[in-house]
């Protein structure tokens, strides 16, 4: 049953196309999408997502269960970059540490909304308050990133003060989209939320599959450099993000016993963010590497995670 629950998974169309971006890149194809398409598909991902979990929010009686469940997603945001930081500071160096560290405590909405899609395969619902979980997760773990560099690395490297780079997580355009989209599905009555229908549901999971078909030829044109950058490197990559989700799957249970948002808290346990992370580094922290950082969370724990890690944590968070 679980190697089926594999296969099913390996077999979605939607991660098929990913994998026909990184061929299409080996192949060198000429094949692409436009930015500002993939921009906009983007944004509708997360408008999507946003607007039918605050319908789901609006539908759901305010238990003591949701404070929990937020105060877990922000200790996890909070955790994972002080442990990480330790771990590869001496491999890449103390700015380099504190940008990985905040990105793989942070987290990615594409993996956040792909793992919707796994859930709705297994027939599996989860909460609508999961979705405000994601976006308050962003700010920690930048914030912790930036003490780590702070404390540990040279006086002057912080170049801006850490108030704009707070203020930048919370005004990144990922989180503005996915808090605004929720709030305006929370307050939307039932009858024009219908009449949008359509547009947020029924074409979601096409969208999805073009999006992730522009995933698979970034991570295809990233991969190669990444890989010849050393092996810790692709090791931390994929083993971190595994052990994050596994380890909140398993502990989620003192919190929860719905299965899939324990689910949905080890998918963002075990992201990485490639978006908002890498734009408040090139803020705060020049000297980080992205070409290390970006490939880690795009080319190789995203791949991971989709393929392998979402069976693994839905596995967990059933028992």
């Amino acid at each position: 049953m679980n190697f089926q629950l594999l296969i099913d998974n390996l077999t979605n169309p939607a991660l098929l196309f990913f994998i026909l971006g990184i061929i299409a890149v080996r192949l060198k194809s000429d094949l692409e999408i436009p930015p500002n398409s993939s921009k906009f598909i983007s944004l509708y991902l997360l408008f999507s997502i946003g607007f039918k979990g605050g319908q789901e929010l609006a539908h759901s009686e305010f238990e003591l269960t949701i404070i929990w469940a937020v105060l877990f997603g922000i200790f996890i945001a909070s955790a994972i970059p002080l442990y990480t930081f330790f771990i590869i500071r001496k491999k890449v160096g103390v700015e380099n540490a504190g940008a990985i560290a905040a990105a793989y405590g942070s987290v990615s909405a594409v993996t956040f909304v792909t793992a919707v899609t796994f859930l709705e395969i297994q027939d599996i619902a989860f909460s609508g308050y999961m979705v405000a979980i994601m976006a308050l997760m962003e700010a920690p773990a930048i914030i912790i990133g930036m003490l780590l560099i702070k404390v540990y690395g040279a006086s002057n490297v912080l170049e801006v003060k850490l108030k704009k780079v707070v203020s930048h997580a919370f005004t990144n355009g990922s989180v503005v989209m996915i808090l605004g989209s929720l709030l305006i599905g929370f307050l939307a009555n039932d009858h024009e939320a219908e009449g949008i229908k359509p547009f947020t549901t029924d074409i979601f999971k096409g969208f999805l599959a073009i999006f992730l078909l522009d995933m698979g030829i970034s991570s295809g044109k990233k991969l190669k450099a990444f890989l010849d950058s050393g092996k810790s490197l692709v090791v931390f990559a994929i083993v971190i993000p595994l052990i994050n989700g596994s380890l909140t799957a398993l502990l989620s249970q003192v919190i929860t016993d719905n299965t899939g948002d324990r689910f949905m808290l080890a998918i963002l346990a075990a992201s990485a963010s490639y978006i908002a992370v890498p734009a408040a580094m090139k803020i705060a922290v020049p000297k980080a590497n992205p070409g290390l950082f970006l490939p880690m969370a795009l080319a190789v724990t995203f791949p991971i995670n989709i393929t392998v890690g979402f069976p693994i944590y839905y596995i967990i968070a059933g028992l």
